[in-house]
């Protein structure tokens, strides 16, 4: 499933699409088409349609401060801030770019908004090395948290598997958590953990968006421009597929 899940944005993305008609219009011939390609082409690549774009995606949520965050059973940190570096002999760990949800998962705990800080194992079939969620827990403890206060996920691989892993964890019914994941990522988070069963307070980070002045620069495409686009797109589908299924 995890493969679909992937390959899914994939034939939806706007390259795919660009490149679809062009070779299309090159086979029938067809000028209207090649130009309704490159027309694509260049809309998607303007940063300013990009930047709105993933502001929409952000629109629901606002930096939260941690002094207004209520008590919960628990602070949940989804995975997919780790990148696997090989080394000679092993493994070496680096931060991508979600690594704010760690940070926030931490001092959340530390300002006593919960006693349990939950990870996630997150490990995709491609992946090497250990689940993610493990060598978090060697950053939060070494960052304060005591290990008998951090618990683990199985191993999951999309956020619905995370919700459902986490779900097992309590035995409550309807549990509260904190959950600290991107800002663009909430929506979806929330809409399956709410079918999980799952009462959430979301805690927001990594925001993608941000606020700058409107140049000359925010009509050149560029290629940065056409791969926010194209995020967009695989999160709206990503959104979409969990509505349909809940």
């Amino acid at each position: 499933m995890i493969y679909f899940h992937k390959i899914l944005p994939l034939l939806f993305s706007p390259l795919i699409i660009i490149i679809g008609l062009i070779i299309f219009s090159l086979i029938t011939n067809s000028k209207k088409i090649g130009l309704l390609g490159i027309f694509i082409l260049l809309f998607c690549s303007i940063p300013i349609v990009s930047d709105k774009l993933i502001a929409y995606l952000e629109s629901n949520y606002k930096l939260n401060q941690v002094s207004e965050v209520q008590e919960a059973d628990a602070i949940v940190v989804l995975s997919g801030m780790i990148k696997v570096i090989k080394n000679k002999n092993n493994f070496d760990y680096e931060w991508g770019e979600s690594v704010d949800r760690i940070f926030a998962g931490i001092e959340l705990f530390k300002e006593n908004k919960s006693q349990t800080l939950i990870l996630t194992r997150g490990k995709l079939p491609w992946s090497v090395g250990i689940p993610e969620g493990e060598y978090l827990r060697e950053v939060a403890i070494k960052f304060g948290v005591p290990d008998k206060n951090i618990l683990l996920t199985e191993n999951v691989e999309n956020t619905d598997q995370e919700a459902k892993a986490i779900k097992k964890l309590f035995s409550i019914k309807n549990p509260k958590v904190i959950l600290v994941t991107s800002a663009f990522h909430m929506p979806r988070a929330q809409t399956v953990f709410e079918a999980a069963g799952i009462d959430i307070e979301a805690f927001p980070v990594d925001f993608q968006s941000s606020e700058s002045k409107l140049t000359f620069m925010s009509f050149i495409p560029s290629s940065s421009a056409l791969s926010a686009t194209s995020f967009f797109v695989r999160e709206m589908i990503g959104r979409t597929y969990y509505k349909l299924k809940y």
